[in-house]
């Protein structure tokens, strides 16, 4: 009985318009993905990954991981690059629930 850390990197919807407290986007309370809905239970952990370009260091993105109410986590990252009109969430890796 053991999960697998899936790899997805699909574009995800936010339930709510992101907000940003201090520069810093927050978690939204669920996400769309395909066709279902991953609620947030509780946060796990979070994260900020950098890119450096022509030597000045960037705040690239803001990573999330989280257990979803149907026991899954999830891991998520918000990508500050994003160009207008394209996706900023991302749903990075997806845990399976333990089979029974």
């Amino acid at each position: 009985m053991t999960s697998s850390k899936r790899f997805v990197s699909e574009p995800l919807v936010p339930s709510v318009a992101g907000a940003a407290v201090g520069g810093e986007p927050q978690l939204p309370p669920a996400f769309t993905w395909r066709d279902e809905t991953l609620h947030v239970k509780r946060l796990i952990a979070t994260g900020r990954s950098t890119k450096e370009d022509r030597g000045d260091v960037y705040l690239k993105r803001h990573w999330f991981e989280f257990e979803a109410d149907d026991g899954r986590i999830a891991t998520v990252y918000f990508d500050r690059s994003a160009k207008p009109g394209r996706p900023r969430w991302w749903l990075y890796s997806l845990t399976s629930i333990p089979e029974r």
